[in-house]
């Protein structure tokens, strides 16, 4: 039923990843699919920009790449099933373009239970069901 699974990864807060995850390696391993974890960063603000290191997006990068790396040795997901990517922009948009660019038929991804300010702003797992052309398994945390 699905071949290509895609899993938003939040680094910031992995056990709020972890049911998605999870659910994701359960999937992945019933359909003989791929699983693709993605960070995505966030830009670094304009004004903002003096005051860091010249490097920073380049190391914050590499960071990511090296987290990511660790959670899916740790997965339980075959190697050769599972690989990583890190983009960098708003939540929701990266995490459409690479459902798009890898051909993904599910994004797996966490979302905390809504709270009121969420109703009227949306979140971005709400943007991401909205949204997507494929599939989308939201497990609440």
């Amino acid at each position: 039923m699905f071949k290509s699974i895609l899993v938003p990864i939040d680094l910031s807060d992995t056990d709020l990843t972890k049911p998605a995850l999870d659910t994701a390696a359960t999937l992945a391993k019933t359909y003989d699919a791929s699983v693709r974890l993605l960070n995505v960063l966030q830009m670094t603000p304009v004004m903002l920009a003096e005051y860091v290191p010249a490097d920073f997006d380049g190391q914050q990068r590499q960071t990511s790449e090296q987290a990511l790396a660790i959670i899916a040795q740790e997965s339980g997901i075959a190697p050769g099933k599972i690989s990583t990517a890190v983009r960098q922009g708003g939540v929701y948009h990266e995490v459409l373009e690479e459902a798009t660019a890898v051909g993904a038929d599910l994004i797996v991804m966490t979302s905390h239970r809504p709270a009121m300010r969420t109703y009227f702003l949306g979140s971005n797992a709400g943007h991401v069901v909205r949204y997507a052309t494929c599939s989308v398994l939201v497990v609440r945390h």
